[in-house]
């Protein structure tokens, strides 16, 4: 899996929010964790740059915090954690592909990931190599756009 730095960083400057409240990160290296009591979407409508966000900033963000919420203090993911994040976030893009090659081969490449922890930007990678050969894929490209 690549081992880009830049993504990571920039994303979690962008997830900082307003830098003058007190708890804002310092260091993207070590991300901040909120309670797990707050859910997903409190955390997003705190992040004052995505008030009048895209719906794809807002999906790339929900990403990003559902990462950080589950990562260790170093911000990274163990293969176990990542596994259970694939089984129920992610369940719908992962559904029926067990038998599949190719997902056996991404579910390998993790398993042989020689740090043992995958950065946010790993996760990413493996995310939408999965996208790619699901069958939801399918069916979302077939829904009409038009009337």
């Amino acid at each position: 899996m690549c081992g880009c730095m830049h993504s990571t960083q920039d994303q979690a400057l962008h997830l900082e929010g307003d830098p003058s409240l007190p708890g804002a990160p310092t260091s993207t290296l070590a991300p901040r964790k909120m309670p797990k009591s707050i859910s997903v979407s409190k955390q997003l409508a705190s992040v004052k740059a995505l008030r009048k966000g895209s719906d794809l900033e807002k999906a790339i963000a929900t990403i990003a915090l559902i990462f950080r919420n589950s990562s260790d203090p170093d911000g990274k993911l163990g293969k176990a954690t990542a596994k259970n994040l694939l089984q129920t976030q992610f369940r719908n893009f992962t559904e029926g592909q067990e038998t599949k090659p190719k997902y056996k081969d991404l579910l390998s490449e993790l398993d042989e990931h020689t740090e043992n922890k995958l950065d946010f930007e790993d996760f990413m990678i493996l995310l939408l190599s999965i996208t790619v050969t699901s069958e939801l894929l399918q069916n979302i490209w077939s829904v009409k756009i038009m009337k």
